[in-house]
């Protein structure tokens, strides 16, 4: 017998649902990668292109899963490839969230101490940070719906900022911006290096694919949402930043806090930057909101399978996995916190490699398991791309984030062993309450 579905009205349509993957996408990545993008020059460019062209591919791979229906991405892992390896990229993927989830509310806490300098310094990042994971957890404690309606009403602000940068870019387009652009020379090493930094931009379409049983017409509306959003996103994208990059000299971006604030500033002056600023902070508030909601659920996916304690897999009200949110919540404010120390800059890129490659796992598994659903030659070159982009983006990463997420797949091995030993097969009171589709 399945769980209880939640109501037709706490469903997440077309329009929530494709707020969600634009609002999961426009967060911290975009707003604060100029300062990791600045010293690669002309790579970073190249960088944008090749990482736009893979996310597309991946998140065409991801749609074709979604097809099948709204269970979650470890029930469409599993049809292709099993429990074990379902469960690993699903682990992967939780981990990728809250550690990315750092990142993000770090970019809250960043953007606002831009408008005064009595606000600079690490102290009041983290606090800001750490204060916003703990709000949008109460509201994503809330339901789906509740956590939809945030990413709605915070998407139209994200833009501002976006369309900003280029609407100046566009009226300085005879000042020679492209002479502000280091002396680097185009190497495989950069690009790569630019690619694994701005692919963590482009994540977020996936977060479509977590809900458990909390999408209407799934079939339809996932693949609509996450092809419209990651295209919308990709383009606002490459031509913002690449603005950024034209407009500001390198040794302004690399100390900045909010070069897309500075950027603003240096055309509309002061108080429109402030501006700027608060709505990029509101910009990573809703993408925090969405990042939170996918790690409950994905933590919840895996506690109805046993594969967390069964105390991960309590519901309350439309469906809604409290206690598995504030999980991956309390581990976000723990990264947080043991990595205070770190300049702005260093966590803010030591944080996006780690949950990129942790992300990797998925898109390359992903896109093998929409291998064996795609007949036609257009679906697999599309996905022969997605695959050799996430073999790129690997080498990108770097070994110091590609060791921790091996660390972290040991991890997962290491607790799903632990698991087994406490729960007989198929025989746990989460397993027991599962939603028939996952049992099937």
């Amino acid at each position: 017998m399945s769980v209880d579905a939640p109501a037709e009205k706490q469903l997440l349509g077309l329009w929530m649902t494709g707020a969600l993957v634009v609002g999961s996408m426009i967060g911290a990545g975009i707003f604060l990668l100029p300062v990791s993008l600045a010293p690669l020059g002309l790579n970073a460019i190249v960088g944008w292109l090749i990482s736009s062209v893979g996310a597309l591919c991946i998140a065409f791979s991801l749609a074709t899963l979604t097809r099948a229906g709204g269970a979650g991405i470890q029930a469409h892992i599993e049809r292709a490839f099993g429990p074990n390896v379902a469960y690993l990229v699903t682990w992967s993927l939780w981990c990728s969230y809250w550690a990315g989830n750092a990142a993000l509310a770090i970019a809250i806490g960043s953007a606002l101490s831009w408008i005064s300098p009595a606000l600079a310094g690490p102290s009041f990042v983290i606090v800001v940070a750490t204060a916003s994971v703990v709000v949008l957890t109460l509201v994503n404690a809330r339901g789906a719906r509740a956590a939809g309606g945030m990413s709605v009403a915070t998407v139209a602000i994200k833009l501002i900022p976006l369309v900003a940068v280029i609407a100046i870019a566009i009226l300085r387009r005879a000042d020679g911006g492209l002479e502000r652009l280091p002396a680097v020379p185009l190497t495989l090493a950069g690009i790569a290096t630019a690619v694994a930094l701005t692919l963590f931009a482009l994540t977020g379409f996936e977060t479509a694919t977590t809900p458990v049983d909390k999408v209407r017409d799934p079939s339809r509306t996932l693949p609509l949402a996450i092809m419209g959003g990651t295209l919308l996103v990709a383009l606002l994208y490459l031509a913002s930043s690449g603005s950024i990059q034209l407009l500001l000299p390198i040794d302004v971006v690399t100390r900045s806090g909010a070069p897309y604030a500075d950027a603003i500033a240096t055309q509309w002056g002061r108080g429109a930057a402030s501006l700027a600023a608060v709505a990029i902070a509101i910009s990573a508030f809703g993408c925090l909101n969405g990042a939170i909601l996918a790690t409950g659920e994905l933590g919840y996916s895996m506690a109805l399978r046993g594969e967390l304690p069964a105390a991960f897999a309590k519901t309350r009200g439309a469906n809604t996995p409290v206690l598995s949110q504030l999980l991956g919540s309390s581990l976000t404010v723990v990264l947080i916190l043991a990595n205070s120390s770190r300049t702005t800059a260093s966590l803010f890129t030591f944080v996006i490699l780690l949950a990129t490659a942790a992300t990797l796992v998925l898109y390359g598994v992903g896109a093998l398991a929409a291998w064996k659903q795609s007949s036609g030659v257009a679906r697999r070159a599309a996905i022969i791309v997605a695959l050799l982009f996430v073999l790129f983006a690997f080498y990108g990463a770097g070994f110091e984030a590609d060791a921790w997420g091996l660390v972290l797949l040991a991890i997962g091995i290491a607790v799903r062993v632990l698991m087994r030993t406490f729960n007989s097969r198929g025989s746990t009171p989460a397993a027991a309450a599962a939603p028939a589709a996952l049992r099937e």
